[in-house]
């Protein structure tokens, strides 16, 4: 479990230095996630000292929202100043990921479906 964390820390961080180093507009965080994502894919699978790890998170993924909640909570005021950019910028931004949503997953067909070997049916005959 050590070494998981610690892979995972270690691409957190690795995101970091190279979205500081790059000067990108995109929190390290994602860039390492994306290195994860990248090394999974070069792998083939997931290792075996990932999975707990991973599982383990994803079962308290719900905790990390509390933060988020809080904030919200703690400026209300501010929530009621700016509601309608607010609003605005939280459908434009969900209308713009289910776009992107659909069009990686035509995306994705496409590419799986050229490297699927063809599908032979048994005849009755």
């Amino acid at each position: 479990m050590l070494h998981a964390f610690s892979t995972l820390l270690g691409l957190q961080l690795l995101g970091e230095i190279v979205v500081r180093a790059l000067h990108l507009p995109v929190p390290g965080p994602v860039v390492g996630m994306l290195l994860l994502v990248a090394l999974l894919l070069r792998r083939g699978a997931p290792p075996a000292w990932l999975e707990p790890t991973a599982q383990g998170l994803l079962r308290h993924l719900g905790l990390l929202f509390v933060p988020a909640g809080v904030g919200i909570i703690a400026h209300t005021d501010l929530l009621a100043r700016a509601w309608l950019p607010l609003l605005l910028t939280l459908l434009l931004g969900t209308m713009l990921t289910l776009a992107v949503t659909a069009l990686s997953l035509r995306l994705l067909l496409v590419l799986t479906t050229r490297r699927a070997p063809p599908i032979v049916e048994a005849s009755n005959d």
